[in-house]
């Protein structure tokens, strides 16, 4: 007994500082960030500062997006914006398909039907969400030369004001949540979910389970009680393919208030593969904007897109 003491002792003070069990969960310590593993985790020996690196870095959700730049698909659209008492005052429903031709894409509207005042009287968008829609998933007219290369490519605000800026904020929210976002005031900093700076913002564990028929880990992150306010992305959930680790799904709610610029955002996406390529198949999106010189707007929307090809 002498001599096997001092040895679960030395086992403590080597391991007891990186992981503590919690029940049949333990908390591991990857800089100042404090991360709970289920059980399951925890048999599969996931390499947990190896596992939060390569999802701070992740590219393959903005991959999946790029993508859709040199694939051809269908999609049915659906968009309304509400009232203040959640009725619908305007909306749209359409299906469209991209066609791919050589190095260029267009959108082809096959069906649409529109009500209240989606659109102004010269046919261009009555809102702010139906022109964000517009940017992501239709063109306008034929585009040609683009790629889906991510590395160096990354989005700025630089040179940018106004709604266009915020176009570009908010793609960054949407494709990149986690980096650190220019021009939003005294919140900056507060995009950087992963920075140790916000550590003690968030509470973030590791499970794991099937999502659409593929083994994934489940990377959650949830803002502490009392900690509201301080950070922009509140809660997001991904679903990393386990062996590949892209991204299967990923739900997340954003609120961010700077008094004449505010929104509150759920998002949720799922996405499969055609062949090589990972893209995204269902969006759906539940947002409140109050931007300068613009009426507040309250819209929702479901993309579904299908049918992908390489074109001709």
């Amino acid at each position: 007994m002498i001599k096997v003491i001092p040895f679960f002792i030395l086992l403590f003070f080597c391991f007891g500082s990186s992981a503590q069990e919690t029940g049949k969960d333990s908390v591991v310590n990857v800089g100042k960030k404090i991360i709970t593993l289920s059980e399951v985790v925890l048999d599969n020996k996931l390499n947990v500062p190896t596992f939060i690196n390569r999802i701070k870095h992740d590219s393959t959700f903005y991959k999946a997006f790029r993508n859709l730049h040199v694939l051809g698909f269908s999609a049915i659209n659906d968009i309304r914006m509400l009232d203040k008492k959640g009725k619908t005052e305007a909306a749209s429903f359409s299906k469209t398909r991209q066609v791919k031709t050589g190095a260029c894409r267009k959108t082809e509207i096959l069906e649409e039907l529109a009500s209240g005042d989606f659109y102004d009287a010269d046919s261009s968008y009555n809102y702010y969400t139906a022109q964000m829609y517009a940017s992501l998933f239709f063109t306008n007219g034929t585009i040609c030369g683009e790629d889906n290369i991510v590395t160096g490519s990354s989005f700025s605000t630089s040179g940018k004001s106004g709604i266009e800026k915020h176009k570009e904020q908010l793609k960054i929210l949407f494709f990149n949540p986690g980096k650190k976002i220019s021009g939003l005031p005294f919140m900056s900093n507060k995009t950087a979910i992963y920075d140790d700076d916000m550590a003690d913002v968030y509470d973030m564990s590791i499970d794991m389970d099937d999502y659409l028929n593929t083994s994934c880990y489940i990377f959650t992150q949830k803002v502490k009680p009392g900690k509201e306010g301080q950070a922009v992305v509140d809660e997001m959930t991904t679903w990393f393919n386990d062996k590949t680790y892209e991204v299967v799904a990923r739900n997340y709610s954003l609120s961010y208030s700077a008094g004449v610029y505010d929104f509150k955002v759920l998002m949720e996406v799922q996405m499969s593969k055609f062949g090589d390529y990972l893209v995204p198949t269902l969006i759906r999106y539940n947002g409140n904007w109050k931007a300068i010189f613009k009426k507040r707007e309250r819209g929702v929307f479901t993309a579904t897109l299908f049918d992908f090809n390489k074109g001709n």
